[in-house]
């Protein structure tokens, strides 16, 4: 985990003009700088975005420091144009740095996190904004009253946006133009509507929550601190980081969100707008390419105040950032994974570190490496242990599947079956979890045992009936059943082992005749706008039965679901991941706790083969600070995050061969200090995927060590073939 303490002060720059020759970071993947001279007469800020030579054609650039060694003249290419866009600041820059340090990424690498795609880098194209003369229109029609008043609490809106708030037609508006009630000016496009501010509903926060507010809103504006918010589900968190926002927003600076998932945004967004009129800027993977292009221009220029995004919206170009708030901290996908691998709730508060701004992490279940930051007093910590209002946590109870064996091709308990019937005979909802996607998590042939794998990976197909595909959940590769055995030549030999929530659905709709029943899974939540008319349906309890993967599981308020059945609770507890157990019980946690969050209680089935494991015991007892101080003194005897360091070197290629030679050389090579440690080589649990091979070699340090400098020596003094790529996972979380 990053050491959050350490001083930027080293990699401050002055930011006066330059005038002769200066360093340009180009966003590739490289970390060496260029030097370019400066035309005559062409003010240059550190910072500067401009468009450079760069071999036979012309590239975008940061100005990133002075030359070292000015060029000759006659060698020198010079910067070909600077765009009208506000330098990059010197707190982002000091994050690039930062992360290029901390992942032994190139410095390329990360500025291509913030200028990769679609940003603006020329002023946005002016846009038509209303706003109220001193003519008062004649006849007041109660159209052109609401329009008015619609404008004086908030000015220059477009006209699309107007209508909307007005509830009237854009003719309604024109006319007043014409008799001069209302004027127009141009404006820049796409601001988020925080002209004028205003707080549409009216907040009751109980005792417990003005306690935490108060205690997070006294650290604004006091320079950097990082506090938890620990509060058990549905005990209100949202509202009291809203009160955070809320008096930054009033002073003027911005405010970024991170959420772990896109569908979470959907909910969350409604919930904002109820509380403040207006929606904040959305950066995520769903969002369109002229939006996004519009939300980079407006962050950079100041004229955006809030961004809630995953993990991407880190990267954004804030001009004058006052709060960073992470919500469900302890979600592993905050974890990237691919190119720059970082995690984005640790970098969250080393920008919050550099910025000196306060960060607050939220999480009904937060991480261990949060939670030891809190008792080493480098975090604050606010909690809310009861649930808001007349909620009360649910009653949760472990079935032991040993003792009530499930008959064949059942997955569902009687016990389960039983409770949710009364459930809907209440009008109330159910929700079945298990955490697998598709109709089957294997198909092998009766007749030869012949499972179908995916031709790129080491894994199986999963089967999607309702879509009648078997697909790879990590290349992404699908096909048709096939109709005959590939290993035996059988005939419709193929069966499907195992449920997913499909199976599950088709065991639900024969045991739950009339219920309405529905999936939510990746596979069918794949944008907020799923997720949001998903969530709507319910709200308003047009599903009965929900059955769901992990994604049910983060952050969303089903007013009417008392009964949970988990399927299989002990998924997950299997193999070696070191955050296995943590993990496993975040998600039992978050999942429980989205039923009985209304009027009516909760009740939450867990099927389970280990009752007696210290996870259910937990659970079923509420008693999560005790099992947290059990994994927490694991870890500290075994050295192990956050009390050693961990890091990953995964070694990847198209030849086996090669590979594990390369493998091989670097353990050969290996650091041999007392103090550290070298697992491997060894094939990846997933030894081919995507069609690459994979050896993966892990090294453990102390605490104090600096791994960092340590993995440099080590992948300077081994020979990669071209044809073999060499990963670095500092903090590992997956280890697949």
């Amino acid at each position: 985990m990053a050491d959050f303490g350490a001083s930027a002060s080293a990699l401050e720059l002055n930011m006066k003009a330059l005038t002769t020759q200066v360093k340009v970071l180009i966003p590739l993947p490289i970390s060496s700088t260029y030097d370019y001279g400066v035309p005559p007469g062409l003010q240059i800020l550190y910072g500067s975005i401009v468009r450079v030579p760069l071999g036979n054609r012309t590239v975008n650039g940061v100005v990133w420091a002075p030359s070292s060694k000015p060029l000759p003249k006659k060698s020198l290419k010079f910067i070909i144009e600077k765009y009208e866009c506000p330098p990059l600041s010197n707190e982002l820059r000091q994050l690039v740095r930062w992360v290029s340090d901390y992942t032994l990424s190139s410095l390329g690498s990360v500025l291509q996190m913030i200028m990769r795609g679609p940003i603006s880098l020329n002023p946005l194209p002016l846009k038509t904004g209303y706003q109220v003369s001193n003519v008062l229109p004649n006849p007041l029609t109660p159209a052109r009253q609401r329009v008015l008043k619609v404008l004086r609490e908030t000015p220059l809106l477009e006209l699309a946006e107007l209508s909307r708030r007005a509830e009237t037609s854009t003719a309604v508006i024109k006319r007043l133009v014409a008799a001069g009630a209302i004027l127009t000016q141009k404006i820049p496009e796409g601001p988020d509507g925080t002209s004028a501010i205003q707080e549409s509903s009216q907040i009751f926060l109980s005792d417990q929550q003005t306690v935490a507010a108060e205690q997070i809103k006294a650290t604004l504006g006091q320079g950097f601190s990082a506090t938890l918010l620990d509060g058990v589900t549905g005990s209100g968190k949202t509202e009291v980081y809203f009160e955070a926002i809320a008096q930054t927003l009033a002073s003027k600076l911005q405010v970024l969100v991170l959420v772990p998932e896109i569908a979470l945004t959907a909910q969350w967004l409604e919930r904002f707008e109820r509380r403040f009129s207006f929606r904040p800027i959305e950066w995520h993977s769903g969002v369109s390419k002229r939006i996004k292009q519009r939300a980079w221009r407006n962050v950079i220029d100041g004229r955006t105040s809030i961004v809630v995004g995953a993990r991407s919206a880190l990267f954004l170009p804030f001009s004058k950032l006052g709060l960073i708030v992470v919500d469900e901290e302890h979600d592993s996908s905050f974890k990237q994974t691919d190119g720059v691998i970082y995690n984005a709730r640790d970098t969250a508060v080393v920008r919050a570190s550099i910025a000196n701004i306060p960060i607050v992490l939220s999480s009904a279940t937060p991480s261990l490496e949060t939670t030891v930051n809190v008792e080493r007093h480098r975090y604050g910590l606010a909690r809310l242990p009861a649930r808001h209002g007349s909620a009360v946590l649910p009653v949760i109870e472990a079935i032991d599947m040993r003792t009530t064996p499930l008959k064949r091709g059942q997955w569902i308990s009687d016990d389960l079956v039983n409770r949710l019937v009364k459930t809907f005979e209440a009008s109330e909802q159910g929700l079945l979890f298990l955490n697998r996607r598709g109709y089957a998590p294997l198909t092998l042939c009766r007749a030869c045992g012949h499972r179908l794998e995916c031709p790129n990976c080491s894994t199986w197909l999963v089967e999607h009936r309702l879509e009648s595909q078997l697909r790879c959940h990590y290349c992404g590769y699908s096909s048709d059943l096939p109709t005959n055995c590939s290993s035996c030549c059988a005939e419709d030999s193929f069966a499907a082992c195992g449920p997913g929530v499909e199976r599950l659905a088709e065991e639900a709709t024969k045991l739950f005749g009339g219920a309405k029943i529905d999936i939510m899974a990746s596979d069918t939540m794949n944008s907020p706008q799923a997720a949001h008319k998903l969530v709507e349906r319910m709200t308003e309890r047009k599903i009965d039965l929900l059955i769901g993967t992990q994604i049910v599981a983060k952050g969303h308020h089903f007013p009417y679901l008392t009964t949970i059945g988990v399927i299989d609770a002990d998924l997950g507890l299997s193999g070696g991941d070191l955050r296995a157990a943590e993990r496993t019980y975040q998600l039992l946690h978050q999942v429980a706790g989205r039923a009985g969050r209304a009027e009516k209680p909760g009740h939450v089935v867990m099927q389970t083969y280990m009752p007696e494991h210290p996870i259910m015991k937990a659970l079923a007892s509420g008693d999560r600070d005790n099992f947290m101080q059990r994994e927490t003194e694991s870890r500290r005897v075994q050295n192990m995050p956050p009390f050693g360091r961990l890091a990953a070197l995964i070694v990847s290629g198209s030849s086996e061969v090669r590979v594990t030679e390369t493998a091989q050389r670097f353990a050969t090579n290996a650091p041999r200090e007392k103090n550290i440690k070298i697992f491997g080589p060894a094939p990846a649990p997933l030894a081919l995927l995507r069609g690459k091979h994979r050896h993966r070699l892990l090294i453990k340090t102390p605490r104090d060590v600096n791994i960092q400098a340590i993995l440099r020596l080590w992948l300077e003094n081994v020979r990669v073939p071209s044809t073999v790529k060499v990963r670095v996972d500092v903090d590992p979380y997956s280890f697949l």
